[in-house]
């Protein structure tokens, strides 16, 4: 029988930066007789962002289903529907609430959708932004109980991909998006006899996928630039939800102990292997369901309770509401606790419940939810809480 190892496919040398460092940076919309002010990010990975006057698109999980992704995003009104993968959104911020991984086969093929969008919405004044869920950061533990068959299959193709580009990592990771079609349906076509769950091939997409998600390794690292909690003018975004004790913490310093971890720059000396108080735990932040409960199953004095510990976490971030994922909404995207926590996640991936997608739209400061009618895009449904 052939035996894979992690030494039998080329291992592509890290993208990470040697070191983290505190950054500000700012870019300006690109058109003409525009009053817009810059966006102004502060933090690396990005944590607080100034955009003022900008349309904020926020979606939920996505759980490697492309075609779901597309469909919120254009949607959304930033991707285009021609195929060619164009933003559309101008001058507005689009936040991808993470969960991107398990449940489905074009992971990657997502993130480098994502990436692609956030370079071209930069040039238009415009940003995207995303948050680490849950299942990031179980893959790049290395848990991997939650990958299809057909994302094992994209990693042992992405990593000969990068093979093809020298490991040019920008150029190839943008360009995914657009050949992991044609990477899919050529594995398709030359299948042997043995089938799509030959023991080698399996083994040879497992070692994939660790050599790109291991801290350190090329997808980690790129998971790395994003945090687990961001604020976008008066919004929360994070994946499960923030607690007063994170808040004490310093979502900064999480953001940063995360992503330090995710390039493989925390020492195997130090005990500190994985950033608890963000990653592992019900009470964590990508784990956390406190905002995401069904209300009607809940006694009056546990609501008080629940809204009491929403109200000090806003207050103490100067934030009006949170958006968070993770939890599917069967009603629907919705907002509860007087509209100060949104559950914007629909289970729209396959892999999930393959519900029609909805995104939340936020503009001057008032958020709803818009939702396909018929599941086409052209006939959409506004949805107005505040």
């Amino acid at each position: 029988m052939v035996s894979l190892c992690l030494n039998s496919l080329p291992l592509p040398p890290s993208s990470c930066p040697k070191k983290l460092t505190e950054t500000s940076s700012s870019f300006s919309n690109g058109s003409i007789g525009t009053a817009l002010k810059p966006i102004v990010v502060n933090g690396n990975p990005p944590t607080f962002v100034s955009a003022p006057g900008r349309r904020i698109v926020a979606v939920g999980d996505l759980h490697g289903d492309l075609d779901q992704a597309r469909y919120a995003l254009e949607m959304a009104g930033v991707l285009s529907s021609d195929g060619q993968d164009l933003w559309t959104g101008e001058d507005a911020v689009l936040v991808q609430l993470g969960d991107v991984l398990d449940r489905g086969d074009d992971e990657i093929a997502i993130l480098s959708l994502l990436r692609s969008l956030g370079i071209q919405a930069k040039a238009k004044g415009g940003a995207v932004f995303q948050v680490n869920g849950n299942h990031e950061t179980m893959n790049v533990e290395g848990d991997f109980r939650y990958v299809e068959s057909g994302a094992f299959d994209e990693c042992a193709d992405f990593l000969e991909y990068l093979n093809d580009y020298e490991y040019d990592w920008d150029e190839a990771f943008v360009r995914w998006c657009g050949v992991s079609r044609i990477w899919k349906d050529e594995r398709k076509m030359s299948r042997n006899h043995w089938g799509p769950w030959n023991l080698v091939k399996r083994q040879k997409g497992l070692i994939a996928r660790s050599v790109l998600f291991r801290p350190g390794g090329p997808l980690a690292c790129e998971l790395a630039r994003h945090a687990v909690a961001l604020k976008v003018n008066d919004w929360i975004f994070c994946h499960g939800g923030l607690l007063p004790h994170h808040v004490a913490y310093g979502i900064e310093k999480m953001n940063k102990e995360v992503s330090q971890w995710m390039r493989g720059l925390i020492e195997e000396d130090t005990n500190r292997n994985m950033p608890f108080i963000a990653t592992k735990g019900y009470d964590s932040v990508v784990w956390n369901r406190l905002y995401s409960r069904d209300i009607s199953d809940l006694a009056d004095y546990q609501i008080n309770q629940i809204n009491a510990i929403l109200q000090e976490t806003l207050q103490a971030l100067g934030a009006k509401a949170m958006v968070v994922g993770h939890t599917p909404q069967f009603s629907g995207a919705n907002c509860e606790y007087n509209c100060s926590i949104w559950r914007i996640d629909v289970g729209m991936s396959s892999g999930v419940l393959n519900s029609r997608p909805e995104v939340l739209e936020i503009r001057d400061d008032k958020a709803r939810v818009i939702r396909s009618k018929r599941n086409r895009v052209s006939e959409l449904q506004m949805v107005d809480y505040l």
